[in-house]
């Protein structure tokens, strides 16, 4: 199974597109995971430099936040449809809200899959707080109720709702790692969606935690056949990156963890 890592453009957004895109090649990744630039001449831009770079692009959606059920429908079905026609990849969706109804977010799902099933793009839904997905329960409802739902498993979302490591969601967790289609390789913890260096080693028991989830999908996509695997190590900027008190200075670079994520995961998986 051929395995692809992709870099995201979250935290560094200040970087032009041309910059960014050759350090994500010479760093060993093979794409980038990012939402679509508002600016035209900016979208141009970014997909003009991945095909230049030989890069790959998975697009991401996380801009819909509108209450409003009916305009949050409208703006959904315009951001993924905006996606969709630079013809990535896949799109990776946080999609609904945790207040809405499972009608509701099962309306938006729906809308998803019809889009998806037009372009022949796949639409993929983050686990992630704040969406239909925030929690493991919660989604495992989705997942049983809805079979064509596919997930991209972002654990340290759930990690920090439950509290837990979910050792006490066995059932829930193995349907989700059935359903996954891309890891979000971020290490979370039961108090935060992001420990402050999986390279030190008073986290390493939390790592471990993830590790032991992630390579249940990657076995089960390779008993399922799958050619390939994506992840994104997802390290965030501020306020997901530690800070220093007063200098407010980042307690690691976020670039270079995340590159550690993948060359620790590519030797692990390869």
């Amino acid at each position: 199974m051929e395995l692809l890592f992709f870099c995201p453009r979250w935290g560094q957004e200040h970087v032009p597109w041309a910059s960014f895109l050759e350090h994500v090649k010479d760093a060993g990744y093979q794409g980038v995971e990012a939402s679509l630039p508002a600016s035209p001449l900016e979208r141009d831009t970014m997909l003009n430099e991945l095909a230049r770079q030989g890069l790959r692009f998975i697009g991401q959606h996380w801009e819909t936040v509108c209450p409003d059920f009916n305009q949050h429908y409208r703006e959904y079905e315009q951001r993924l449809r905006a996606l969709a026609s630079t013809q990535p990849m896949f799109i990776n969706s946080q999609t609904g809200k945790d207040y809405y109804s499972f009608e509701q977010n099962e309306c938006l799902i729906a809308l998803a899959t019809s889009i998806a099933d037009e372009t022949g793009i796949p639409i993929l839904h983050e686990t992630h707080r704040g969406k239909f997905s925030f929690a493991a329960h919660i989604t495992r409802t989705y997942l049983e109720r809805l079979p064509s739902v596919r997930i991209a498993l972002d654990l340290s979302h759930w990690f920090t709702t439950a509290e837990t490591f979910l050792q006490d969601q066995p059932n829930a967790v193995s349907l989700a790692i059935s359903r996954t289609d891309h890891i979000h390789s971020r290490v979370g913890h039961t108090q935060g969606p992001q420990i402050a260096d999986p390279r030190a080693p008073e986290w390493q028991s939390v790592v471990d935690h993830h590790l032991a989830c992630w390579d249940r999908v990657i076995a089960s996509r390779l008993q399922a056949g799958h050619s390939v695997s994506t992840i994104t190590p997802e390290f965030g900027a501020s306020p997901y990156l530690f800070l220093q008190p007063y200098t407010r200075q980042p307690v690691v670079d976020q670039w270079e963890v995340n590159r550690y994520m993948m060359e620790m995961l590519r030797a692990r998986y390869q």
